[in-house]
């Protein structure tokens, strides 16, 4: 065994959905560093992905469209299968948030969220099943990368009813995916981000040290923090993390005591 080829995605072929800013751009940054021969990275906002393509380079290739729609998803797989044969990684990170109080929360926060969150991540997959069928290998399998949330594993203070449940359906839907899609040599996993800097969570960016407060290592999360951990289980190091949800949060999830837990000198 090569250790020092453990992380390296040299070679590889990446697809990056939301990938022209915060998580996504972390992760497509981190994928190009680790060597990847060519990330695309698709958006809504045509102008937003050329940029993002733009500062991160010619192996950096943009895809705009709208892929909460059939149409949409459509057009993406046949412009990437008229450019690819096959595909190493693909990263279901594109998501949005609704937020309203229980008494008037929207039908439309509901459906908005949940398809596109949960239905346009497996039908994605689904659509780009053969790319991926296509580059694995025993020896090299392909991977599927989730983009779930800290949300998914419990609950947050905020009305934010549809993007929590839709986060937990992501962690348990990536383990039914999971089971599947091994039986191809396709390695299915997700990732439950804490607080990272975006337009999502515009309390971390705009905010840092109030949003650190409450975590229990005393930051943010950072693009080392994100890019490592997809990384991670991109390459060869995470071959064998099948249907496993990642937290990278600091601690979010696992490492806070409620203080009523502790006795009064704070132990």
């Amino acid at each position: 065994m090569d250790f020092s080829k453990l992380f390296s995605l040299e070679g590889r072929v990446a697809v990056v959905t939301g990938g022209s800013r915060g998580i996504g751009a972390m992760i497509a940054e981190g994928f190009l560093a680790a060597g990847a021969e060519r990330v695309y990275i698709t958006a809504r906002k045509a102008e937003v992905v050329a940029e993002t393509a733009a500062r991160l380079g010619s192996r950096c290739i943009a895809l705009p469209g709208d892929i909460s729609s059939t149409a949409g998803l459509d057009a993406l797989v046949q412009d990437l299968s008229e450019r690819e044969s096959s595909l190493d990684i693909l990263v279901n990170n594109a998501g949005v948030a609704w937020g309203a109080d229980f008494d008037v929360f929207p039908e439309m926060g509901w459906d908005k969220v949940m398809n596109l969150n949960v239905k346009t991540l497996f039908f994605l997959t689904q659509k780009l099943h053969p790319l991926l069928k296509a580059a694995a290998s025993v020896d090299r399998p392909a991977k599927v990368i989730n983009i779930a949330s800290v949300d998914g594993l419990r609950i947050n203070p905020w009305e934010t009813y549809s993007y929590q449940a839709s986060k937990a359906a992501v962690v348990h839907l990536t383990k039914r995916m999971a089971a599947r899609l091994i039986t191809d040599n396709i390695v299915a996993s997700c990732i439950c981000p804490g607080a990272f800097p975006s337009e999502m969570n515009k309390a971390a960016k705009l905010a840092p040290e109030k949003s650190a407060a409450g975590i229990p290592s005393k930051r943010v999360g950072t693009i080392e923090d994100m890019a490592g951990g997809a990384i991670y289980l991109a390459s060869r190091a995470g071959d064998y993390i099948v249907g496993t949800p990642l937290p990278i949060d600091g601690g979010i999830v696992n490492g806070w005591i409620p203080s009523e837990f502790t006795d009064p000198s704070g132990h």
